[in-house]
């Protein structure tokens, strides 16, 4: 993968029987999701935290770094072509995992700071993943529309339609709403979470990715 994403098609979305195919694919994520918790399968590090943590300022001051244990490999949801994907898919790359959906406002405005981070920073060792949350068969094709809309060119669309993957970060209370993001490790561990939007397109957010790039 390249800093800067492909040309998004939703092809899978937009033809004759797709609804079938979409409630199909949710179907499969809601069962890779429906797990009890995310596996507790990561070395607890408890130096990293402290660098994450006093990186975190200003703009990104409620970013908090994690000593949990969290692994976030197995996540699953699908690539614009309605490929199932999972993080795992991403190793060796250290991520920023957003979750949003077209119907939160909040997010909506995230959205032109995240792909301006991709734009900077995306490489073949850091990505910014942007997972819409938008239910439904027509839930990926609406996040596509407003990715279009506002010209996240340098952002890729990945989605989970069933949700079932907010439903297991709410369960395991990495987060209670949306947006929601996590900064991971190069094998999907979890290094910190923010809760909420912040302006990533800022010398506190490059501070941040920076900061986990360095680890």
């Amino acid at each position: 993968m390249t800093g800067r994403t492909e040309p998004r098609r939703i092809s899978l979305f937009v033809t004759a029987g797709v609804s079938v195919a979409a409630l199909g694919i949710a179907a499969a994520l809601w069962l890779s999701n429906a797990g009890t918790g995310l596996a507790q399968s990561c070395e607890i590090r408890e130096d990293v935290a402290q660098t994450m943590d006093a990186s975190a300022q200003g703009e990104l001051a409620a970013l908090l770094a994690s000593i949990n244990g969290r692994g976030y490999a197995d996540l699953a949801f699908i690539d614009s072509e309605g490929n199932p994907l999972t993080l795992a898919d991403f190793s060796g790359k250290k991520l920023l995992v957003n979750f949003w959906a077209t119907w939160c406002a909040p997010c909506r405005e995230e959205m032109p700071d995240l792909d301006a981070l991709q734009a900077r920073y995306g490489s073949e060792d850091f990505e910014v993943v942007a997972i819409s949350l938008d239910m439904g068969s027509d839930g990926p094709v609406a996040a596509d529309q407003f990715l279009e809309e506002i010209g996240a060119d340098n952002l890729a669309l990945y989605a989970d339609p069933s949700y079932k993957v907010f439903e297991r970060l709410r369960n395991e209370a990495v987060t209670l709403g949306l947006p929601a993001t996590v900064l991971l490790d190069e094998e999907a561990c979890e290094v910190a979470v923010l809760q909420g939007p912040a302006h990533w397109d800022s010398a506190d957010g490059d501070r941040v990715i920076e900061t986990l790039l360095s680890l």
